[in-house]
């Protein structure tokens, strides 16, 4: 039978196949012939697994056998960085060619538990470095929305596939927000968990102090069973947390969203994305949310923080690509002389670029002027977001982005025009809590429809209650 591809949604799909509506190896089935039309175009896979539909008869067994879950037969986009044992991980990087995974990320173990099918692995930024897709070392990610402009990044080619229907869901990491952000500009759900929500055993770090992997879906609840699924602590990653699993009581009428009005008032946020947010807000109110004003002292200095911290981590981080252990290795005429052959070569531009960064604001004349200070800052922005949760508001609202999706191109050459399309989200990776992204409408450009995201946060664990506002949203007309 045809399946309405674009209408479903995790829970509706797992309800069609218990009811045998069609089976795990027909949806299947049609997400790769999806993937056949469409990725040649839009670039989101770097690689289409070739046991798809063998993944498909398994889970289909366990409907037979009435084992299932809300994911099994889920078709899933795995960003290249996360591992599945005995298949490729490059993190869009030359520097990882040919390397083969030896065991299994953590969440990715959770998943195959539950049955879920692996579609494939998904473009990125190198090493997860970029707002746009861009920096991979395999070719951009298209928009498909608009084939001429970027889908976000770095999980560009997992929120893609989820957009153009190449995916019901995908998995993506988020270290200064790089869910949210695509997730905004191709029109779905990104969602960056509490730090230590979710195991990061088995993701190829960026910053490790700020990475969290999450979901990319069609739909808040679809977001909020995926999260579900991959949450809780984990012996394999020391800073893994167990969360409260408890349900929000919150109903609109007492729900609070702050609003950092303060924060929206600089220059370079669009027009069109402003006006679009105060629309949002209206909605929320008129749903018998209140929506407050609060002050967030130090939230101006988050993105020159993230970008002093983030690059720091880089650089330690890809300290151990060096062409000896695994991946690329150039030849050259001493030790010293591979390393760097190696480097120059396996690393892009943007990587070498957060490296050499890293490396100086590390160094020994510096380290008190830049990285210190910085470590000092990301202690006062988690202070005042933890004044204002405690002050009795439920969840802080922005625009996901500051503008729709750019041009492919537009601020390749212009990296601090680049870095400026995060300052919304690095706020939830260097407090460490909570983050949602949800479509909030369009902008026109050039006779296309652009996608808009509003974003809440919430304190660290209460996820819940960004799922509550999330599904509030999505259903106010």
């Amino acid at each position: 039978m045809a399946i309405n591809l674009n209408a479903l949604t995790i829970a509706t799909a797992h309800d069609c196949l218990k009811h045998g509506d069609f089976s795990v190896t027909e949806l299947a089935e049609s997400y790769l012939k999806e993937i056949e039309e469409k990725n040649k175009d839009i670039h989101a896979y770097l690689e289409v697994f070739g046991d798809v539909l063998e993944q498909a008869k398994e889970a289909d067994k366990l409907f037979e056998a009435g084992k299932t879950t809300a994911l099994t037969g889920t078709p899933f986009a795995i960003k290249d960085n996360i591992l599945i044992k005995g298949r490729r991980a490059g993190a869009a990087s030359k520097i990882l060619e040919g390397y083969h995974a030896t065991y299994d990320a953590t969440v990715i173990k959770k998943l195959k538990a539950q049955g879920a099918v692996f579609l494939g692995r998904a473009n990125m930024d190198e090493f997860a470095m970029g707002s746009s897709t861009e920096n991979s070392a395999y070719g951009v990610t298209k928009n498909p929305h608009d084939e001429t402009r970027v889908a976000g990044g770095s999980s560009g080619g997992s929120a893609a596939a989820v957009a153009a229907g190449m995916a019901l869901a995908a998995l993506g990491s988020d270290t200064g927000g790089s869910i949210r952000q695509p997730a905004s500009f191709c029109g779905i759900v990104g969602m960056k968990p509490t730090y230590g929500a979710v195991s990061r055993s088995g993701l190829i770090a960026m910053g490790s102090s700020l990475d969290q992997i999450g979901p990319l879906a069609k739909t808040v609840e679809d977001a909020e069973i995926i999260f579900n699924a991959i949450r809780g602590r984990d012996p394999l990653d020391s800073t893994s947390i167990e969360l409260e699993t408890k349900r929000s009581t919150l109903n609109a009428k007492r729900f609070v969203v702050g609003v950092p009005r303060h924060f929206l008032a600089g220059d370079g946020i669009d027009k069109e994305v402003l006006a679009n947010f105060d629309e949002s807000l209206k909605k929320l109110e008129k749903a018998g949310v209140e929506i407050r004003e609060v002050k967030l002292p130090n939230i101006q200095y988050a993105l020159a923080c993230y970008y002093i911290i983030m690059p720091a981590e880089v650089s330690s981080n890809l300290a151990r690509f060096d062409g000896v252990k695994y991946g690329l290795r150039a030849e050259g005429a001493d030790l010293l002389d591979v390393y760097k052959q190696t480097r120059g070569q396996g690393f892009g531009r943007e990587a070498r670029r957060r490296i050499i960064i890293g490396t100086y604001v590390l160094s020994a004349g510096y380290y008190d002027s830049y990285y210190g200070r910085a470590v000092a800052l990301r202690g006062l922005i988690e202070k005042d977001f933890k004044e204002v949760f405690a002050s009795g508001v439920h969840a802080i609202a922005t625009p996901t982005t500051p503008s729709p999706a750019f041009k492919i191109g537009e601020k390749s050459n212009a990296p601090l025009s680049m870095y400026l399309a995060d300052i919304f989200t690095v706020t939830a990776n260097i407090a460490g809590i909570p983050a949602l992204s949800v479509p909030s409408g369009f902008s026109e450009a050039g006779g296309k429809k652009l996608p808009l995201g509003i974003q809440f946060t919430a304190t660290a664990g209460q996820e819940q209650a960004l799922f509550d506002i999330g599904k509030k949203f999505e259903t106010i007309k």
